[in-house]
C-alpha cells in the first residue's frame, strides 16, 4: 500500500457540490483544495469531454494523486502549491473560469497520517505544514516565538480563552525541553486548562490556532477569494466549505461585500457598489445522514454564489 493510498478520505458536502458547482457540461473549474482528490472524481464523472478540472494543491502526498489522476483522464491536471496561485493557474489556462471550488482546513489523511502532526490525538512530530517541505514548522515556530506573538496567535485564530497562560507555560517548558512532538504539547495544554469539557479535548482550539497560523490559511483565503472574482466568467459559480467560524466569517463577509450590501453611514447619500456576486440559496450545513457516517462533516458551513455578467445589466467581468 503506498502512502498516498494509504488514508482513506470522504469528500465533504459532495451531493451539495455536484448541485451548486457544474453549470456548464464542458466547462472550465478548479479544485482549489485537491486532497486526494474526491470531489475532483465526482466532478470528473459529470462533466463532458471537452471540460477542463485543474486541481491545486500544496501537499507533496496530494500532488501525487493528482498525478495518478491526470494519467487516467486527460481532462484532468495537477498544479502545486498553494491555493492562492488561482490568478497564475486561470492565466495559464488561457479560458473564463466556470467554477472554484475550495474545501478549506485539514484533510482526513492529514489527521489521521501521526507523521503529519496535526492531531493531539496521535503521537508524531510536531509539523503541521500542509506542504512539510517548506517554510518552517509549528515546533519550530513555537522554539523561536516571543510569548505575546503565541498568545496572539492562540487568541486570533483558536479564540482561546486562556491563551496568555498557554503561551507563558509553553516558553517555561522550552527553556528546559523543546517541543518537540504532538502529544508534548497536547499534554501541556491540558495541564494548563484541565480535561475540559466531555468529548472535547482541551488542546483543541490551540492545535487549530497553530496550524491556521503556521499554514497562513487565512491570508491565503483572502486571496484567493478576490482572484475568484477576477477569475469567474458571467455565470461562473464559487463554493466555499468551510469548517472554522473565522473562516466561514471571512468567506461569509467577502460574498456580502461582492454582493453590494456593504453597509452604509448613516445619513449619507453614498451609492450602492455594483453587483459582482449573487448568492445561490442560504448557506447550509452537512445533513445528519452524513454526519452519522462522517462526524467531520458536522462543522461544515457551505457559502455558494455566482458571478453577475452584463447579460444581467450588471457590471460585466
Amino acid at each position: 500500500m503506498t502512502q498516498t493510498q494509504q488514508y482513506a478520505h470522504q469528500p465533504v458536502m459532495l451531493e451539495e457540490v455536484l448541485e451548486l458547482l457544474p453549470t456548464r457540461t464542458n466547462g472550465f473549474y478548479v479544485d482549489g483544495t485537491f486532497g486526494r482528490g474526491g470531489h475532483s472524481r465526482a466532478l470528473l464523472a459529470q462533466l463532458g469531454p471537452d471540460a477542463r478540472l485543474i486541481g491545486i494543491d500544496r501537499d507533496p502526498q496530494a500532488v501525487a494523486t493528482g498525478a495518478q489522476l491526470a494519467a487516467e483522464d486527460a481532462r484532468f491536471s495537477i498544479h502545486a502549491g498553494r491555493f492562492d496561485c488561482l490568478a497564475e493557474v486561470v492565466a495559464q489556462a488561457g479560458r473564463p473560469l466556470d467554477g472554484l471550488l475550495l474545501d478549506l482546513g485539514v484533510s482526513s489523511p492529514q489527521l489521521d497520517d501521526p507523521s503529519r502532526g496535526f492531531s493531539f490525538m496521535r503521537d508524531g512530530p510536531l509539523d503541521m505544514r500542509m506542504d512539510p517541505t517548506s517554510d518552517e514548522s509549528a515546533a519550530e515556530w513555537l522554539a523561536r516565538a516571543e510569548q505575546e506573538d503565541i498568545a496572539n496567535v492562540l487568541y486570533r485564530y483558536g479564540e482561546e480563552r486562556r491563551s496568555r497562560a498557554i503561551a507563558r507555560k509553553i516558553c517555561e517548558t522550552r527553556e528546559a525541553q523543546p517541543l518537540r512532538t504532538t502529544t508534548q504539547l497536547a499534554a501541556l495544554i491540558e495541564g494548563v486548562l484541565g480535561r475540559g469539557q466531555p468529548g472535547k479535548h482541551p488542546a483543541t482550539r490551540s492545535f487549530q490556532a497553530i496550524r491556521i497560523h503556521i499554514n497562513q490559511e487565512l491570508a491565503a483565503l483572502e486571496a484567493v477569494l478576490d482572484q475568484a472574482l477576477a477569475s469567474l466568467a458571467p455565470g461562473g459559480r464559487l463554493v466555499v466549505i468551510s469548517f472554522h467560524s473565522l473562516e466561514d466569517r471571512l468567506v461569509k463577509l467577502f460574498l456580502r461585500d461582492a454582493a453590494g450590501r456593504t453597509p452604509q453611514p448613516r445619513g449619507l447619500p453614498v451609492p450602492a457598489p455594483p453587483v459582482l456576486l449573487k448568492p445561490v440559496g442560504k448557506a447550509r450545513q452537512a445533513s445528519d445522514a452524513e454526519v452519522a457516517v462522517n462526524a467531520r462533516s458536522r462543522s461544515a458551513v457551505l457559502r455558494a454564489a455566482e458571478k453577475v455578467g452584463a447579460e444581467s445589466g450588471k457590471v460585466p467581468s
